[in-house]
């Protein structure tokens, strides 16, 4: 893969929303025949010890319910370098009042090339509807692809 199509989807632990966010954009990018591919990453300072596991329960259930088999589902979560931005075409943070804080102290010299969405983390919102907000955005996202590839 070459940085012209690859997505980046960041979120605080690379547990929950940005996990959802690559498998659902992989998945569906496959079906739509587009040569792109995502992955995700934390933009937290480190990992939090609260996760049980490789990724988010509510994650995987979402997507099994899908019919979707996660292919990074033993992966454990992975923090953000600026490596991760060079590989990158797109960037897309879940949640701006979150993560825009936390991008710009860690990766000050790149936060312009981030895009925001508002999905907010569990403690806000419950998972049913985060997860159905990101399908939505994940939907636009692909949207604008399949036009910018015409």
């Amino acid at each position: 893969m070459t940085k012209t199509n690859r997505v980046l989807f960041l979120c605080t632990g690379n547990y929950y929303r940005s996990r959802y966010a690559e498998e659902i954009f992989n998945h569906r990018i496959g079906l739509e025949g587009l040569d792109w591919v995502a992955f995700s990453r934390a933009v937290a300072e480190t990992l939090s010890p609260e996760n049980v596991g490789p990724i988010s329960p509510h994650t995987l259930e979402a997507l099994q319910a899908r019919g979707i088999a996660p292919g990074g589902a033993a992966r454990n979560p992975v923090l953000c370098t600026l490596d991760d931005f060079a590989q990158a075409e797109l960037v897309v943070a879940l949640k701006d009042a979150e993560h825009r804080p936390m991008i710009a102290q860690r990766f000050a010299g790149v936060v312009h090339r981030v895009q925001y969405w508002d999905v907010d983390d569990i403690e806000y919102l419950d998972p049913k509807t985060a997860l159905r907000k990101i399908d939505e955005q994940v939907g636009l996202l692909i949207e604008s692809l399949q036009i910018s590839d015409r």
